[in-house]
């Protein structure tokens, strides 16, 4: 069952699931005295757990936080979008307006006018484009949190996509700690030699 706020334990010794919070694949040893943390699942043994924080201060809190949040830290092209949107959109209405009303004016046919408006204001509709671009940002934060992976903002995923090289310092993080050879290239053999 999973701990419902962060505290410390008083009775009880269980072993802890942190692979959701920390990462780590290994369940954790906990006893009285030791300290947890909101969000763990208990796999074992009963505990008496004394609350240490509001759930407010908790450590899922603040994670459900930063997800929530995410949307206010973004990248550089979704403030593109936004200011070119902010004069984009009213310059579209505006030209579709005129179109619909000063060619009518001087030769008439209103109903031909008012038509070809529409069908440039349809044709150079923003939607597409400004809502597009935030909400590639929000579907990717969503896929990643669905699958365990917590990014802060847009800007981040931003940073993400010009990546060449991760280092990740600990097995267990990512990796279930068990190496098996799923391919072999070699260069200067073929491969029914080795």
């Amino acid at each position: 069952e999973k701990i419902p706020l962060d505290g410390i334990i008083l009775e009880g010794s269980s072993s802890i699931d942190t692979a959701a919070l920390t990462g780590e694949s290994l369940p954790r040893d906990v006893a009285a005295g030791d300290d947890v943390i909101s969000g763990c699942v208990n796999q074992s043994g009963v505990l008496r757990v004394q609350v240490t924080k509001a759930f407010g201060e908790s450590t899922v809190a603040k994670i459900l936080d930063l997800v929530e949040n995410s949307s206010s830290k973004k990248a550089k092209a979704e403030n593109f979008i936004t200011k070119f949107a902010r004069y984009y959109t009213p310059c579209v209405v505006i030209a579709a307006v005129l179109l619909a009303i000063l060619p009518s004016l001087f030769v008439g046919n209103w109903s031909e006018w008012i038509h070809r408006a529409l069908i440039f204001l349809v044709i150079s509709c923003p939607c597409a484009l400004v809502i597009s671009v935030p909400l590639s940002f929000f579907g990717g934060i969503g896929g990643a949190s669905k699958r365990g992976i917590l990014i802060k903002g847009g800007n981040y995923m931003e940073v993400l996509a010009n990546t060449e090289l991760v280092v990740f310092d600990k097995t267990g993080t990512l990796t279930k700690g068990v190496f098996n050879v799923t391919a072999i290239h070699p260069d200067d053999y073929p491969e029914s030699s080795l």
